[in-house]
């Protein structure tokens, strides 16, 4: 349903058809059946937002409800925002093409902090204020989720609700009370966020006030009205009954991920100490086989995509993936459709798998080391050896792979300029792996693409407390690492410093960041995760001017006794165990699966109290 005084200027902008809807699958609703209106909104460009699973997921959840009507909103692209600007347009439903304002919810999903600033954007066109205190009744209610509100803080005064955890059950929750709200004839915003503050795994930001220390650390949260002091995350227990989508809404431009995705599992079993989503996730939660054949299927047929993507944190963990693919080889080979399946470990690339990948999917292979050296593998808990690493390079040579990608990190914890010099030295033994092997594809040569990414310090990591690296140290670890490679076989990539810099501050950030967020929106601030639109002075001219530190949040080690911005949040983790990880991290040592040894980490009372990867192992036996 494009909106008529668009079209006066839609063709001047680039790919207008990020701004049109219509797509097949797309939901389009009577507004007079409607009693609960949501934007879902996804502060990127379309083609990041189309390509998300979690909005796909709720997506068809919210519209499967007869009296709810979600539709998509996408950060429109500085060509289309100075247009709307420019013609009074404001920001609106793909679905119906009506202003934000007529929303009851305006939802944003956190995926990555460098897309903040164009939440300021998108509410800004749409005439909502910034500020949860500055809103009135008959404004829309603002919620945030996704994995970024495992810290909140520093957009704590926009949000009015923070969804904690996995979305669909809680969500359903809040509309049924908004609901009984809203049909008692007089809407009170405060009251419904007082009642909302009840439901398990939803956070009121403005019913906790923070108080700080003199030297900036926080002193106290402390909750008010009488609302928990801890809010738990919200968890999925059964993955095979949850409500999955038969369906996605099939985009009429080409999107970054284009293709069916079919969940395999949550959670992950491996306590790598850097990875925020190895923790945030837990716990380990699988999809039984012929649920994820049935739904793979389903979306094909509905979607007519002729690629499935296999979605999960580590896709040979899946412990039936055998089972799997023989089940959709039987449907995917005659109907030509491909099978992909991301994020393989790199010690679970067994012989048997390749044989199943040569008839499911061709191209390139990624696995991901993330250090160059045994010992700093080791503090990071990536429990891979070197020999893994080639055999596992061996296996895919003698499959008949002939690129190779492998991922790093730059400045993790502990690191040196050996450990640096270590990535490039591994690069070359993949390489010569290569041409080792008497079974290499003839006539080929090899091509390793070794990427290495700036470390960032999450919450809910072993690394919370960690400092990151400033940037000059940054810049002098990867021209170390450029000298280390010398092959021409190798092809090297390194992420920005700056960037990863400023996701560092706001990863553990604190609500004094919100003025920061404001000005720098009111200075131009726009897809800062877009290298032509990044603009680090601008940013540090806006710290500058907000008298804020940004070194603080980023470069600053922490002691365990400091309260967190998010030590008010409960993901399941205890700071115990993540304290026990740290520890062993600057002593090098590993920590085992949670498939061989259970580490009490804390998710089991998410599940009851009783650990869903070892009460899944027991089943399994019998």
């Amino acid at each position: 349903m494009v909106r008529s005084d668009i079209e006066k200027f839609l063709l001047s902008v680039e790919k207008p058809g990020r701004y049109v809807g219509g797509e097949p699958n797309s939901v389009v609703k009577d507004k007079s059946e409607v009693n609960i209106r949501f934007a879902f909104c996804f502060p990127d460009v379309y083609e990041i937002g189309m390509s998300h699973l979690g909005m796909k997921i709720l997506y068809g959840l919210y519209n499967s409800i007869p009296d709810v009507w979600c539709e998509r909103v996408f950060a429109p692209w500085p060509d289309m925002e100075a247009k709307m600007r420019e013609y009074s347009v404001p920001l609106y439903g793909l679905e119906s093409g009506d202003s934000l304002r007529n929303f009851d919810f305006v939802g944003f999903t956190l995926q990555y902090e460098l897309s903040y600033s164009n939440i300021f954007t998108m509410l800004d066109l749409s005439g909502i204020p910034f500020l949860s205190a500055d809103r009135a009744n008959n404004d829309p209610i603002v919620v945030l989720g996704g994995p970024c509100v495992c810290n909140p803080e520093p957009l704590a005064d926009l949000a009015d609700i923070v969804s904690l955890g996995e979305g669909e059950e809680v969500s359903v929750e809040m509309f049924d009370l908004y609901r009984r709200h809203k049909l008692s004839g007089h809407f009170d915003r405060k009251k419904f966020l007082r009642e909302a503050a009840e439901i398990p795994g939803l956070y009121i930001p403005s019913l906790y006030d923070v108080r700080y220390h003199g030297d900036g650390t926080i002193a106290a949260f402390t909750p008010k009205d009488g609302v928990q002091e801890r809010i738990q995350k919200r968890v999925i227990q059964d993955m095979s009954k949850v409500y999955y989508p038969d369906n996605f809404v099939v985009p009429i431009i080409e999107i970054v991920h284009d293709r069916a995705v079919t969940e395999i599992f949550r959670g992950c079993i491996r306590g790598c100490r850097f990875c925020q989503a190895g923790y945030i996730y837990r716990p380990n939660r699988e999809k039984d086989y012929t649920t994820v054949n049935a739904q793979s299927r389903s979306l094909c047929d509905t979607t007519g995509y002729d690629e499935v993507s296999l979605s999960s944190l580590s896709s040979s963990d899946y412990t039936e993936l055998p089972e799997l693919l023989d089940n959709m080889l039987n449907w995917t080979e005659p109907g030509k459709v491909s099978i992909s399946l991301p994020s393989l470990r790199i010690d679970g690339f067994s012989d048997e798998l390749t044989e199943k990948l040569k008839k499911v999917r061709r191209g390139g292979l990624t696995f991901a080391p993330e250090a160059g050296t045994q010992r700093l593998r080791d503090a990071i808990n990536k429990n891979v050896t070197e020999e893994e690493v080639l055999s596992t390079c061996r296996t895919a040579f003698n499959g008949g792979w002939t690129n190779v990608k492998l991922y790093f990190m730059i400045g993790l914890p502990t690191e040196t300029l050996d450990d640096v010099a270590g990535i490039g030295e591994l690069s070359q033994k993949v390489v010569d792996e290569f041409y080792r092997n008497p079974n290499k594809p003839k006539g080929k040569g090899v091509n390793v693409t070794s990427s290495a990414s700036t470390f960032v310090p999450k919450p809910f990591t072993p690394f919370q407390w960690e400092p990151q690296d400033d940037i000059d140290t940054i810049h002098r670890k990867q021209q170390h690492l450029r000298e280390s490679v010398r092959s021409r076989k190798i092809t090297l990539n390194w992420h920005d410093a700056d960037t990863s810099f400023l996701e560092a501050v706001f990863a553990r950030g604190d609500r004094k960041l919100i003025r920061v967020l404001i000005r720098a929106f009111e200075k131009g601030c726009r897809f800062d995760g877009w290298d032509e639109y990044f603009k680090l002075p601008v940013w540090m001219e806006v710290f500058e001017e907000c008298g804020i530190d940004p070194a603080f949040y980023a470069n600053r080690r922490r002691s365990y006794d400091e309260i967190l911005p998010w030590d008010h949040l409960d993901y399941g983790i205890t700071k115990d165990f993540l304290i026990r990880e740290h520890k062993k991290a600057l002593a090098a040592q590993t920590t085992p699966h949670c498939r061989l040894q259970c580490a009490n980490c804390g998710a089991a009372k998410l599940t009851g109290g009783v650990c869903s990867v070892l009460k899944h192992r027991n089943e399994k036996r019998g």
